[in-house]
């Protein structure tokens, strides 16, 4: 159970936020917990919508956002964005489970792509302090400093993300993945 309140529905949510959780409603068909939760916050909830926005129309491509959000979430322990993030990479990005399993030990099965994930878990684990060779192996991949930018973001995105819902101990309404306790 959640340790911060959910409101149930959109119209239970504070006004400012109905509209921002109608749109991901309409974007997604369903309005998931993190929405609803992060809704308590109209500000927040702006400001993560926001970002994600912003990162969805940069230069790096979905299925590798979700190779960095599943290193990531793994990373920080996080069972509902693993979960959210497995069924977001199978259903939308269409990663294999083989390649969600890469991506959770922080690699992946495509060489350019292993590259972005290998400097995502980089950047957390060393709180942004990644050395020269880091940076080097990442513009050797083909990342220009634009996509290094998105990179870093991204990981920031993701590490909120993480982070709130183990603060409220969100509970996970998507297909809970392998080794995640429900």
């Amino acid at each position: 159970m959640s340790r911060i309140q959910i409101p149930a529905t959109i119209d239970a949510a504070p006004e400012a936020s109905r509209p921002l959780l109608e749109q991901v409603n309409k974007q997604l068909g369903s309005t998931p917990n993190l929405f609803r939760l992060v809704a308590q916050s109209p500000a927040a909830l702006e400001g993560y919508l926001g970002l994600s926005g912003a990162l969805g129309k940069g230069r790096l491509p979905a299925a590798t956002r979700e190779r960095i959000a599943l290193a990531i979430a793994e990373y920080n322990g996080c069972g509902y964005c693993l979960s959210a993030h497995t069924y977001l990479g199978t259903n939308l990005a269409k990663l294999s489970a083989e390649e969600i399993a890469a991506n959770r030990k922080g690699k992946s099965t495509d060489p350019k792509a292993n590259a972005a994930v290998v400097f995502a878990l980089k950047v957390a684990e060393s709180r942004g302090h990644v050395a020269d060779t880091d940076l080097s192996a990442v513009r050797a991949a083909g990342y220009d400093d634009a996509q290094i930018i998105e990179i870093v973001q991204n990981v920031a995105l993701n590490i909120w993300t993480n982070y709130i819902n183990e603060v409220a101990r969100t509970d996970i309404d998507f297909p809970v993945a392998e080794g995640v306790a429900a």
